[in-house]
């Protein structure tokens, strides 16, 4: 029975840690090759029928943020991102506040108290032939 070295327990060593390596990086390269980036966000929302929001109405959209308000003129929408840092507003009874830095905003968006300076921006809204809603988020 053969004697089993030092030289050839490194030597065994080193090649299992390469072959290691070597499937761990292949795993790793595989696995980049295959992401999925996220679904971009819509850039367009239906909100449906124009009659669903009477006029004089200030209803909040959470999930996009914003508020869509139907006045006598048509829609607009107010998107409800503070313009400071990026929290989303809280809706009071007559204004928007940041609960992050304490920023304050009218019903038209225009600054009450800030840090923030800039007021909030205004999102397109179009009624489509179909007689429904359309809010544009980008662009």
């Amino acid at each position: 029975m053969s004697a089993f070295s030092r030289r050839d327990f490194f030597k065994l060593a080193g090649q299992g840690l390469l072959a290691v390596s070597g499937i761990l990086g292949l795993g790793t390269l595989i696995r980049f090759l295959g992401f999925q980036p996220e679904s971009p966000h819509p850039t367009k929302l239906d909100l449906g029928l124009a009659t669903d929001y009477p006029i004089g109405s200030r209803t909040s959209l959470p999930d996009v943020p914003a508020v869509l308000v139907h006045s006598d003129t048509g829609f607009t929408a107010l998107s409800l991102t503070c313009t400071h840092l990026g929290c989303t507003l809280e809706q009071k009874t007559d204004n928007f506040s940041c609960p992050c830095h304490g920023s304050r905003f009218d019903v038209n968006g225009k600054v009450l108290h800030g840090p923030a300076t800039k007021g909030l921006t205004v999102l397109r809204v179009e009624e489509n032939d179909l007689g429904h809603v359309i809010l544009f988020l980008a662009g």
